[in-house]
């Protein structure tokens, strides 16, 4: 064990986004992080726990700091950052947008740019290619977002009372690779519908009106129904879930992972019927960070 003195660490949530129709546009934090422990070497170096998420995730976060270095014309300074993760990689919770974020908040210190929360989120989304998952995990809780005049614009809503259970599948599935199935455009009464349900479930999340909410989360008009070949699971869950005590379930992202909210009280036993029923997956009873990305000073000894 080496002990790294005046070092620092990063935490970064990860994120579930769109619930249904809100996509591209809303991002949920997660009790699931990405932890980067900093601390200033001879030479850059990444390590990871667990392996994966380093093989996956090392060049992003490399590459994020590389590419701020050539924005800002500043040669930073090298560090040694150690990761350790509990997002499971490409699954649809934000792996990649944690990673981006903490890329960020690691450049932010070593070059002393004292970047504003909103100069961070602008950042992030420009790498991400849209804001949902990094406003999330920048800002924690529920974040809503959109791009105009060439700007990203948010707001962070109070967070709904409720659960979350997700249920990881044993593959990937690439943002990339999911994106191929939507169309181009989309007839106009569709989109018009498309976003009057994202609104509606704003208001029945906010209102903690669940069964509305629910219902607008399985009404989505713009990608679960041209990604559901790729989750044939989708429909069996969503019935299991329900029956258990979920209110809405919905593709987490660009999935495979699906996500199932629950009222106060409700989440241990969807847990457990759905992991009964899907040995094979993993199923997580999570809870919504209502906190974003932390950056703490300390002495840490890292491995």
């Amino acid at each position: 064990m080496k002990e790294y003195k005046n070092g620092y660490v990063i935490k970064v949530p990860g994120s579930s986004a769109n619930l249904g129709p809100g996509f591209d546009s809303i991002g949920l934090a997660v009790t699931k992080y990405v932890t980067l422990f900093v601390q200033y070497a001879k030479e850059w170096r990444f390590t990871s726990v667990p392996p994966l998420f380093l093989n996956e995730e090392d060049n992003l976060l490399r590459t994020v700091c590389l590419e701020l270095e050539a924005l800002w014309e500043q040669k930073a300074p090298p560090v040694h950052v150690h990761i350790m993760s509990d997002i499971p990689v490409a699954r649809g919770l934000g792996s990649s947008a944690a990673a981006i974020v903490g890329a960020i908040e690691v450049m932010n210190i070593i070059c002393e740019k004292n970047l504003t929360p909103d100069e961070k989120l602008q950042l992030a989304a420009r790498f991400e290619g849209h804001a949902d998952n990094v406003a999330a995990s920048l800002y924690g809780g529920l974040v809503v977002s959109t791009f105009q005049n060439g700007c990203y614009e948010y707001i962070k809503l109070p967070v709904p009372n409720m659960e979350l259970v997700v249920v990881v599948p044993n593959f990937e599935a690439k943002t990339s690779e999911s994106r191929q199935l939507l169309p181009e455009v989309l007839p106009f009464k569709d989109a018009v519908l498309g976003s009057s349900h994202a609104n509606v479930l704003i208001g029945g999340l906010l209102m903690q009106d669940w069964k509305l909410a629910g219902k607008m989360m399985e009404s989505d008009v713009f990608h679960e129904p041209y990604r559901l070949k790729l989750f044939p699971q989708l429909s069996h869950i969503r019935d299991k879930a329900k029956g258990a005590g979920a209110f809405g379930v919905s593709i987490s992202g660009a999935g495979p992972t699906i996500i199932c909210f629950c009222k106060r009280g409700e989440g241990r036993n969807v847990k457990e019927k759905l992991q009964e029923d899907y040995p094979e997956f993993v199923v997580d009873h999570l809870e919504i960070s209502g906190v974003g990305s932390e950056v703490h000073y300390n002495h840490f000894s890292c491995v």
